[in-house]
């Protein structure tokens, strides 16, 4: 059957997710057709894929105007524009991004008569720092979030699902912790202190979590948009877990990335028990308290670090299976030969 060609903009397109987002989009194998995909972001990345289809439009989510002008005549935004934040940014900063831009798309895909709606949201919407062990999308929302990251997720999820209507159709993609090429989030650091002859980990090695192949969160967005256009009544206005594997340790899950580098992890088995850690994370803060008048310094050994690297939270797909078919395009172990072949490449090239 022929596949109807669609307008696509993704926000957010020239980040970690939203470049991943554009090659399934220009995959041969792609679930969507589309004749021209949008770039919406502050920044044309030179390393995104080629293709004629895809126009770059360089906005800011922040701005209503900019907005609507590049959600004329488009079938389908994929939102996956955000801060990603461990501390560095201020409530304002974040809430300005996460959920008032949120709101922007929203209202910029009403004025513009866009018709479906995919938003990146993230587990953090529930997360309160209390292990979370095989739960499901009935779990609730904290009374208090840890973060104002976590909250401007939650407050986000709640906008785009009330916006479900039948003027715009949504769906919220909650991705596990997300890891792949190009990873700005994990593996550099991690990388860095091998090179230092010092690999520190946090906890006792006990604690799972749960990561998704960056290729295979964003193949869910195409599901779920393609869902959404071929009128799943199932979907709409619904949140779904994305994963791709069973739940693993933080730090034995990114050894193997660092070890298949080519890095040796010294000492082999050195571990900061998690109660030691959080003391000594206590301390940073509070250093880094007494010095911000003068400097601001947010140091990425924070108590939220420790507490997130340290939790157990663990939970499945099967709704995201059940609704709209979602089954990782890449396995796990593709997935891990593609993202350490990406960075034994860079390594070499430096």
């Amino acid at each position: 059957m022929k596949r109807e060609k669609i307008n696509v903009l993704v926000t957010g397109g020239s980040g970690f997710l939203g470049k991943a987002i554009i090659r399934e989009l220009i995959d041969p194998d792609s679930p969507l057709n589309p004749s021209m995909i949008k770039n919406f972001d502050l920044k044309n990345d030179t390393e995104q894929v080629s293709d004629d289809r895809i126009e770059f439009v360089k906005g800011d989510i922040k701005d209503v105007e900019a907005l609507k002008k590049a959600c004329k005549g488009i079938d389908l935004v994929i939102h996956s524009a955000a801060i990603i934040d461990w501390g560095i940014y201020s409530d304002k900063e974040i809430l300005s991004v996460n959920l008032t831009g949120t709101e922007n798309v929203i209202n910029a895909c009403l004025d513009n008569n866009v018709r479906h709606l995919v938003f990146t949201s993230s587990l953090d919407a529930i997360y309160d720092g209390k292990p979370l062990v095989n739960v499901d999308e009935s779990h609730p929302y904290p009374e208090k979030h840890r973060t104002s990251y976590c909250r401007s997720k939650y407050l986000a999820e709640h906008a785009v699902v009330k916006a479900h209507s039948e003027r715009l159709k949504t769906v919220v993609l909650r991705p596990s912790d997300i890891f792949g090429e190009a990873d700005p989030y994990h593996i550099d650091s991690l990388v860095n202190m091998a090179k230092s002859g010092f690999y520190v980990r946090i906890g006792n090695g006990e604690a799972k979590t749960q990561h998704v192949y960056v290729g295979n969160i964003a193949y869910a967005h195409l599901l779920a948009g393609k869902g959404l256009m071929n009128s799943n009544e199932k979907i709409g206005g619904e949140i779904y877990f994305i994963t791709d594997s069973e739940g693993a340790n933080f730090f034995k899950f990114f050894d193997r990335v660092v070890e298949g580098i080519g890095y040796k992890i010294k000492p082999k088995n050195f571990w900061i028990p998690r109660p030691i850690a959080y003391v000594i994370a206590s301390l940073t803060e509070f250093s880094a308290w007494l010095i911000r008048p003068f400097k601001f310094y947010h140091p990425k050994f924070s108590r939220f670090a420790v507490t997130y690297t340290c939790t157990e939270y663990t939970f499945n797909y099967d709704k995201a299976k059940r609704d709209f078919g979602f089954e990782p395009k890449y396995s796990p172990e593709e997935a891990m030969q593609r993202t350490i072949a990406y960075y034994r490449k860079l390594e070499n090239r430096n």
